[in-house]
């Protein structure tokens, strides 16, 4: 049977809800944070955060593409003023400083922008010394979730985690390399595409992530 035909989520905050199962054991926490990636991983990230009465926070990350190779990342820069190179790939492909410095300014501008359009005047989180769970909705590449895991080891949590609801199983493999866990709540073969697995997979818009962020404010402080 295709996939289309078998989709595992209802949609996205049915797919949240149940990676939450998978994370039950960083219920109750103080020290957890969800940082959810842009767009369509904060509706996952919100209801993960619900049920383990964590606070959720963005995690912008924006890949360095290689100019014409641009699904090649040569580094990623992060929310907080992170900015992490792939030495190996700037070595082997000799990408001047100059090219480094281009690319970065413009993915940079782009963070901004983000930045004011969701977070509006909210401080980033402080994420040293906390246990980390990186949510996404998905996970095909992984080639921005890798770029964000690399970011998040610079900010020094206590323990990094990638969560997903669905992914390529070579992915979830590979980035057990980059972090202290991950967990993928499907890993379907053959895999095909994250969309596919999801009867509901309509593109987030900014409004759903304000809207979600502030919700999550509200529960957090209430809680407090």
């Amino acid at each position: 049977m295709m996939p289309f035909e078998q989709p595992l989520f209802r949609d996205r905050a049915d797919a949240g809800r149940a990676l939450a199962g998978r994370l039950a054991h960083y219920a109750g926490r103080s020290d957890v944070i969800v940082l959810a990636l842009p767009r369509g991983g904060v509706p996952v990230g919100f209801e993960v955060a619900e049920a383990l009465g964590a606070a959720l926070d963005l995690f912008l990350v924006r890949k360095l593409g290689v100019p014409g190779q641009e699904e090649l990342a040569m580094g990623a820069i992060a929310s907080g003023g992170v900015c992490v190179l792939n030495e190996q790939v700037v070595r082997a492909l000799q990408i001047p400083a100059e090219v480094i410095r281009r690319v970065a300014e413009a993915e940079e501008r782009e963070l901004q922008r983000r930045e004011h359009a969701y977070r509006d005047d909210r401080p980033v989180p402080e994420i040293r010394g906390r246990i980390a769970i990186l949510v996404d909705d998905g996970l095909a590449t992984g080639s921005t979730m890798r770029a964000a895991a690399a970011a998040l080891r610079q900010m020094d949590p206590a323990r990094s985690v990638v969560a997903v609801p669905v992914a390529a199983e070579p992915t979830c493999v590979e980035l057990r390399r980059e972090v202290d866990e991950v967990v993928c709540a499907a890993m379907p073969e053959p895999f095909y595409a994250v969309g596919l697995w999801y009867e509901e997979f309509a593109q987030t818009t900014d409004d759903e992530v304000r809207d979600l962020l502030q919700r999550a404010a509200q529960r957090q402080a209430a809680a407090a």
